[in-house]
């Protein structure tokens, strides 16, 4: 069917690097959700991220890109963290979900949810402040971007 199979490996072996490609596919692969800030405060709706999975975002102003996710923990608390921590930063690998538990994609760690925002340091998911208010999760642009030194 094919008269030249090498042709159509070359064209396959592109296409495959092309979609693994963050460069140019990073719309669709991309984990996190761009946040604009309004009045210098970050504000997600509280009812989209309180099904207990990590959403995670992304702000880009000022010359700055800080990623972030929030979680619902088992105990009902709305966490926030930066996606990095003090010691696998450079790695610039982030955390992923594994149930109840936040794990370093650099180290392999596991952090159970209920401790975010509570412990800090070393490998742990570097907390961000932030507070809830009408039914929204209010994060203000200046603790984000003191998050910026991650990135």
């Amino acid at each position: 069917m094919f008269k030249n199979r090498s042709a159509v490996a070359i064209v396959v072996l592109s296409f495959i690097v092309v979609l693994t490609s963050n460069q140019v596919f990073a719309g669709f692969f991309n984990k996190y959700d761009k946040v604009k800030p309004k009045s210098g405060e970050i504000q997600i709706p509280i009812k989209k991220v309180a099904d207990g999975e990590a959403h995670y975002f992304i702000y880009d102003g000022n010359n700055q890109t800080v990623k972030f996710f929030v979680v619902k923990s088992a105990d009902g608390v709305i966490r926030a963290a930066f996606d990095a921590c003090d010691v696998c930063f450079p790695a610039k690998k982030g955390y992923s979900q594994d149930g109840e538990y936040m794990v370093c994609n650099n180290c392999g760690r596991k952090f159970h949810s209920n401790r975010i925002n509570i412990l800090e340091g070393g490998c742990n998911p570097a907390p961000l402040k932030r507070a809830e208010r009408d039914g929204m999760l209010v994060i203000k642009v200046e603790d984000v971007v003191q998050g910026a030194k991650y990135f």
